[in-house]
C-alpha cells in the first residue's frame, strides 16, 4: 500500500522546501553566541563597536555607533542569580578542597573566602549582565524585535 492509499499524504518532489515567516519582511541575522560575547565584553551586541554600559551596571539608552536602542532591556535579577549560581559552586568547591589540603579554623576560611567572594562577584556582575542583554537582543526579547511587547491581561479571579 502507498501512503495515499493509507490515508496519509506524500510530498511531491516538485514542491520546494520553504520556511514560513510571520510578521513581515526579512530580519537581520542575530547570532546568539556572538551577541552574548559582545555583551560580556561591554560592547554593543548589534555592531560590536559601541559601549554597552555608561556606569558600572547602567546600560546606555542607545548605542553611540549604530543607534540600537537599549532603554527597554529587562535583565532584572537574572545576572545576580547567575553570579550566585556560578560563584557559589566555585567558592564552595574551593573552600572544600582547601579544607581537605590545609585544615584551618573557620575564622581563617572566612577571612580568606569572604573577600574572594565579594571581589569575584563584583568583577563578574557587569560581564554577566552584558551577556544577558546580548541574549535578549539576539532572541528579540523585550522590545528588541522592533515591536512593542504585548501586555497580557490578567485572568479573572475564580470564585470558589
Amino acid at each position: 500500500m502507498t501512503a495515499n492509499q493509507m490515508g496519509g499524504s506524500r510530498m511531491d518532489t516538485n514542491q520546494a522546501d520553504s520556511v514560513a515567516t510571520f510578521g513581515g519582511g526579512a530580519q537581520v541575522e542575530r547570532p546568539l553566541g556572538r551577541s552574548i560575547k559582545r555583551g560580556m565584553l561591554n560592547s554593543c551586541p548589534a555592531c560590536g563597536s559601541g559601549k554597552l554600559f555608561r556606569n558600572y551596571l547602567k546600560v546606555v539608552d542607545n548605542c553611540a555607533s549604530c543607534g540600537e536602542a537599549y532603554h527597554h532591556h529587562r535583565a532584572d535579577d537574572l545576572p545576580a542569580y547567575l553570579v550566585i549560581l556560578v560563584l557559589g559552586h566555585v567558592l564552595v568547591g574551593g573552600f572544600m578542597l582547601t579544607d581537605l589540603a590545609f585544615p584551618a579554623p573557620g575564622w581563617v576560611h572566612f577571612a580568606i573566602w569572604a573577600p574572594i567572594g565579594v571581589i569575584a562577584s563584583l568583577l563578574s556582575l557587569q560581564p554577566i549582565k552584558g551577556g544577558v542583554v546580548g541574549l535578549q537582543w539576539a532572541l528579540r526579547m523585550h522590545g528588541f524585535s522592533g515591536r512593542e511587547d504585548e501586555v497580557e491581561t490578567p485572568l479573572p479571579a475564580r470564585d470558589e
